[in-house]
């Protein structure tokens, strides 16, 4: 779709060259006629050819790469999505105080929930909004379902933003095993590979048994780590730090993948491997719309305006009579007397 435009801007920058050395020989034949005994053209005349040659071809370029671009929607009403055409995306996000220290991002100075939000937002910037509906349950001290399938943005950032949501939970030890079986109960009525779970933790220990069964209808895993994998903060009465090894073994458990999220988000080719998240993975260049709209008009404005100036400065020769110049008669002071 990228090397379309460029072929056809290519094939019309060919044409356009030849017709222009076809002109140039038509040009010379009558160059005394158009510019004079010197049969030069101006310096404005000498480059229009070059002009009109690299102005068809922006042009050309500008409206292929628009009409093929496919249209970004931005609807104010959102359509309804029938049961068995959506798309979930099933978080189970760790809620616990240890989720609150600031160990996390590329500087150490991003606090794990912080973290969790980024890495979220990412994978929801990357997947089709239309179909994809989102369902958030907490886990401490046990598992709370916070919103099910939802498609509004808004409700999901209002959870992700700083949220005391550990109060809802009785102190006590992080249960992972818990969310996953609250997840798989609500996943167990959607149709089969239509969700894809994702389970952002610092880590916990996990029994060797009672990990829960997932649905059929969860069709890929992703368990992205945060905190900081190797220097733990106190909190607690323990040193608290990403553990890598538990929730990889969380992830091989359930058939899925782990990502240490901590300083890097998740790759597209991670989630494309899931599988069940319609990733965008359309090859747009960052501001392409942009430049196919200002070399449309650019161009358009050049093949427009170029007439127009040649016929003011395109020749330097003026034929014609000469404007006779008309000279201020003055009365000689004898007759201004004579006349009083």
């Amino acid at each position: 779709m990228v090397t379309t435009p460029l072929l056809l801007a290519l094939a019309a920058l060919v044409l356009a060259t030849g017709a222009e050395w076809i002109h140039a020989g038509r040009v010379r034949s009558v160059a005394a006629l158009a510019f004079g005994p010197g049969r030069k053209a101006s310096p404005v005349g000498r480059l229009a050819p070059f002009i009109r040659v690299l102005a068809l071809a922006m042009l050309v370029w500008g409206v292929a790469t628009l009409l093929l671009l496919e249209p970004v929607a931005h609807r104010s009403t959102v359509k309804e999505v029938e049961a068995k055409e959506r798309q979930h995306l099933l978080l189970v996000l760790d809620v616990s105080p240890s989720m609150r220290l600031r160990d996390a991002g590329a500087g150490g100075k991003e606090s794990r929930m912080d973290r969790a939000r980024a890495i979220l937002e990412s994978i929801i910037a990357r997947t089709a909004h239309d179909k994809l509906h989102t369902t958030v349950v907490a886990v401490y001290n046990g598992a709370k379902p916070v919103v099910e399938e939802t498609r509004d943005l808004e409700i999901i950032h209002n959870i992700m933003d700083n949220q005391m949501m550990h109060q809802a939970f009785e102190s006590g030890k992080t249960k992972l095993l818990d969310g996953l079986a609250e997840a798989a109960n609500i996943a167990k009525k959607w149709p089969a590979g239509s969700a894809t779970l994702v389970l952002i933790s610092d880590g916990d220990s996990v029994p060797a048994s009672g990990m829960p069964k997932m649905p059929p209808s969860i069709g890929g895993v992703l368990v992205a780590g945060v905190g900081d994998p190797l220097k733990g903060t106190f909190i607690d009465g323990h040193h608290s730090r990403q553990d890598g090894s538990t929730l990889r073994q969380i992830a091989t458990r359930l058939g899925g993948e782990y990502h240490d999220g901590n300083a890097k988000l998740v790759p597209t080719a991670m989630l494309q491997r899931l599988g069940t998240l319609a990733v965008d993975g359309k090859a747009r260049l960052p501001g392409q719309r942009e430049l196919a709209m200002a070399l449309t008009t650019l161009g358009a404005s050049l093949l427009a305006g170029l007439p127009l100036l040649l016929h003011f400065a395109g020749s330097t020769w003026q034929p014609g009579p000469k404007r006779a110049v008309t000279k201020k008669i003055s009365r000689s002071p004898q007759l201004t007397a004579s006349i009083h």
